[in-house]
């Protein structure tokens, strides 16, 4: 009499294929693009700390003039405020430099208070990303008003 296989060893092996073909890293570009997207939603929620999580702590905004405190604490003002900020994203561009990358994008700000009516408009932004730990934060950023 032959032996026959165990079904069970077959659908172990199965699944053990299955969950090693599904272990692949996210590509830093995609990592980076959902990491822009991600800070842009906790903005929207007006979400100081979660929108913080995305800014390390050495963040320089517009070559100096804004740091990390500054763009959380207006959150914060924001929400105690309870004002909303409304942000439309163009497509974004993410381009790698070394370890690091460089994310473009358009993004136009309204907000339903008070709180920034001059600082609301469409800004062309760049932002520089690099890993720390496993996650994709912001070193660095610029924006101006396009012409």
């Amino acid at each position: 009499m032959k032996k026959s296989r165990n079904p069970w060893w077959i659908s172990l092996a199965c699944v053990l294929l299955c969950l090693v073909g599904g272990c692949r890293r996210t590509p830093d570009e995609v990592a980076v693009r959902q990491a822009v997207n991600s800070a842009q939603s906790a903005a929207e929620q007006v979400d100081a700390a979660d929108f913080s999580a995305y800014l390390a702590d050495d963040f320089s905004g517009n070559e100096g003039d804004v740091d990390r405190r500054q763009l959380v604490n207006l959150l914060r003002v924001a929400r105690l405020r309870d004002e909303s900020i409304h942000v439309l994203m163009g497509p974004v561009t993410v381009e790698p430099r070394g370890a690091r990358y460089v994310a473009r994008f358009t993004v136009t700000l309204t907000s339903g208070g008070r709180l920034l009516p001059s600082d609301m408009g469409v800004y062309e932004v760049e932002s520089a990303w690099r890993r720390e730990g496993g996650d994709w934060i912001c070193y660095a950023a610029s924006w101006k008003r396009p012409l």
